[in-house]
């Protein structure tokens, strides 16, 4: 008796999705190793830097701080004192109200005695009209510039504002409802300075959760693990991405992406590869690949790093529905950003990014929930007609659950014992113990919002910016005529 057509297919079927799978078995362990390496090489470096020099010097390159806020009224004043704590020579802070229906615009005047004042525009990128220039009376907050500006319903469009508004030669890319770290400039800009062969054109760190942390007039006090059970999930992704997966691509210059909530970047280059695409629902990717473009076609030499040490705190979405929305946009932005650069696709002509960056992030991050999606379809098909092989089925689940179980406990593990960011190991517990139920309750949910995602864009769905309904930060409660101090020193 001839092979069916539907043994053809199963078996074809069977055979990719197990090449599939350890592909990425593999590519998680060589970036497991690669981040190790690359993270022993930054800890060796960081023996005998001496910040100092680089906050102290005269020389230390402007660099421009840019915050868009939209409906940012619950923690705008607590964002705002944050961002102007860095220790570093030569910054401003511009924040940029993307049409705020909120008070978002009267606090801030109020709070840093804001007046209007005329300002020389000058459009090198084009976004929606800007209604206003306010800079404060009081030389205290000399270096905070507030642009009120029309909605563009997306953070690129204000983000290509604050580049328009700037002074200097690199600008840092950052939310408002971030708190990052006094040195965060220092740190970011040292990369572009020691790099002798190549061009750095962007600079990236770690993002945590910054729910359950203490924070007090914008600087953060005590570090602690969320309680909130979805932001707990998003704190180990968080430290997984970042410590082992951007720090291991970082090693031989294949970098991903740089955080949109935390990002630094050449202006002369991001201005000439066109800016941020307010069309984009993935800015921060969409304007890595654009930098990249135009780097390979003009050919200059240039690199993306991380660096391991977080520096931003984030407040991440404690509700489901919040949680949808932000991830549901993130697909979209994967998918409209493979399609926009499809040309750059196992291309040669674009070097590591056309041949491993790209092609990566198509079949190991684009279509990722697709497989699992059709996987669980096909087991489900099998499950009904008796045909699983349940030894077989069982002892395949265990190996890939152990295995995701060991990697992400080796993130959190390697994490913790070389910065020691939490003061104490009930924390480190508290995020661990995700990692044995992240498959059944945090990751299912992943891949159904991609899905929601890719499905939005196709059928071109309406999704705008959003209001992220901020819970706001936890103060700290100890005697407050006492100077905050930070609670993490990088260096």
């Amino acid at each position: 008796m001839g092979v069916t057509f539907v043994e053809i297919a199963s078996g074809f079927f069977e055979t990719s999705v197990f090449i599939y799978g350890v592909s990425l078995l593999l590519i998680y362990a060589l970036l497991a190793i690669m981040s190790f390496l690359n993270i022993a090489l930054f800890l060796r470096k960081e023996s005998y830097t001496d910040y100092k020099v680089i906050v102290g010097s005269p020389l230390a390159p402007g660099i421009s701080v840019i915050a868009p806020a939209f409906n940012e009224g619950l923690t705008i004043i607590s964002n705002v004192r944050s961002l102007l704590t860095f220790d570093y020579p030569n910054y401003e802070v511009i924040i940029i109200n993307d049409g705020s229906t909120d008070d978002t615009l009267e606090k801030v005047i109020n709070e840093f005695s804001l007046v209007k004042v005329d300002f020389a525009y000058d459009i090198k990128l084009s976004a929606k009209p800007v209604r206003g220039v306010y800079k404060s009376r009081d030389e205290a907050y000399a270096k905070l510039i507030v642009v009120d500006k029309e909605n563009g319903k997306a953070k690129a469009d204000a983000t290509n504002v604050g580049i328009n508004v700037s002074n200097f030669p690199y600008f840092l890319c950052t939310d408002v409802d971030c708190i990052l770290h006094e040195q965060t400039l220092g740190m970011l800009i040292r990369p572009m300075l020691e790099e002798e062969n190549m061009r750095v054109i962007a600079t990236g760190a770690t993002l945590r959760m910054a729910n359950s942390c203490e924070v007090d007039e914008g600087v953060l006090i005590a570090i602690k693990a969320p309680r909130p059970l979805l932001a707990r999930f998003q704190e180990l992704e968080y430290i997984r991405s970042f410590v082992m997966g951007k720090m291991g691509w970082s090693y031989i210059n294949a970098v991903p992406n740089v955080s949109g909530g935390l990002g630094m970047f050449d202006k002369e280059i991001a201005v000439k590869a066109g800016g941020y695409d307010p069309a984009s629902f993935g800015e921060d990717m969409e304007l890595r690949m654009r930098m990249s473009r135009y780097v390979y076609d003009n050919k200059i030499k240039a690199s993306v790093r991380y660096i391991p040490t977080t520096l931003c705190w984030t407040e991440g979405p404690t509700s489901v529905k919040i949680f949808m929305r932000q991830r549901t946009r993130w697909a979209r932005g994967l998918l409209q950003l493979m399609l926009a650069h499809k040309k750059m696709l196992f291309n040669p002509a674009y070097g590591r990014v056309g041949l491993i960056v790209f092609p990566y992030n198509f079949f190991f991050e684009l279509l990722a929930p697709v497989v699992e999606f059709l996987g669980i379809i096909y087991y489900l098909f099998l499950i009904y007609f008796g045909l699983v092989n349940w030894p077989y089925a069982i002892i395949l689940l265990i190996f890939v659950y152990t295995y995701s179980v060991m990697i992400s406990s080796l993130s959190v593990l390697w994490d913790q014992l070389t910065f020691q960011y939490y003061k104490t190991w009930k924390d480190v517990i508290r995020v661990i113990a995700m990692v044995f139920v992240e498959m059944i309750i945090y990751h299912p949910l992943i891949v159904v919002f991609s899905l929601r995602g890719y499905w939005f864009q196709l059928t071109n769905r309406k999704h705008s910016w959003g209001n992220m309904q901020r819970a706001g930060f936890k103060k700290k409660s100890d005697d407050k005529s006492k100077k905050p101090q930070p609670a993490v020193s990088p260096s």
